[in-house]
């Protein structure tokens, strides 16, 4: 495996009062397994599908802090990278910073007050999982300011907007990297249907094998559906809230 493309969706994990409650949750409802927290990064364990990487569970550090998925795009050089977020207006919330040999990582949020993380790798790549059940598959970034999200991508990262995609419509623009095809995510333009309290944010979402399935194992486990499953030309998807709080999005093979 090599180096993901720079700006690809790289990695995902989860910050969580109760690290053993969240691997009961994502264990049961994704088919992971799970590392040892690690001592020496603040109890971080990693899960897997089938053997391979798939996300990041992480102990919540203090009140303060969200109980909440994060995002993470690939750089080849996070300098510069940091230097681009600042100059398309962005914020440095954690300066960037090695871990371990790993590699080094930074926390930035958007103009539009969206969180997100960068990372260039040493020896942790990413995501191993593909387009399978259990796996990392989307994003969607939802904002209040569609304009200038869309322009601070477009630098740092050099998002495209595909208007012509089959999924595109009014708020709803498809993102892919310069010179692939495939889409990476999108950006939603979040109306008055969202409470006013929501701050932006990256919606980071997981393929399941069968919706109806998942709705039952995740109420069953103490989660919640946040937005009733619905069809797209992505299959079918739904926003959850896991036993803890955090949302995050599924959707089912077609």
């Amino acid at each position: 495996m090599t180096a993901l493309a720079d700006g690809a969706p790289c990695w995902a994990d989860v910050m969580l009062p109760d690290p053993e409650r969240g691997k009961r949750f994502y264990g049961d409802l994704l088919g992971w397994t799970f590392s040892g927290g690690a001592a020496e990064f603040g109890g971080y364990i990693q899960a897997f599908r089938n053997g391979k990487k798939a996300a990041g569970l992480m102990p919540r550090q203090d009140e303060a802090s969200p109980i909440a998925w994060g995002l993470y795009f690939a750089t080849g050089d996070i300098g510069r990278t940091e230097t681009l977020i600042r100059d398309a207006g962005g914020r440095i919330l954690a300066a960037p910073a090695e871990v371990g040999a790993l590699g080094s990582m930074l926390v930035a949020v958007d103009p539009t007050g969206a969180v997100f993380g960068a990372w260039q790798a040493g020896t942790h790549l990413g995501f191993e999982t593909g387009q399978e059940p259990g796996g990392y598959l989307w994003m969607g970034l939802h904002t209040r300011d569609a304009a200038a999200a869309d322009a601070f991508y477009g630098k740092v990262f050099g998002f495209e907007g595909v208007a012509d995609s089959p999924m595109a419509r009014p708020g709803f623009l498809p993102w892919r990297l310069p010179g692939h095809a495939r889409e990476i995510g999108c950006r939603i333009a979040m109306d008055a249907t969202f409470p006013p309290q929501v701050p932006a944010h990256f919606l980071v979402c997981f393929l399941v094998d069968e919706m109806d399935a998942a709705v039952r194992t995740a109420t069953a486990l103490g989660g919640s559906v946040v937005v009733r499953p619905k069809q797209t030309p992505g299959g079918p998807f739904a926003v959850f809230s896991d036993n803890q709080g955090a949302t995050f999005g599924v959707i089912g093979l077609k």
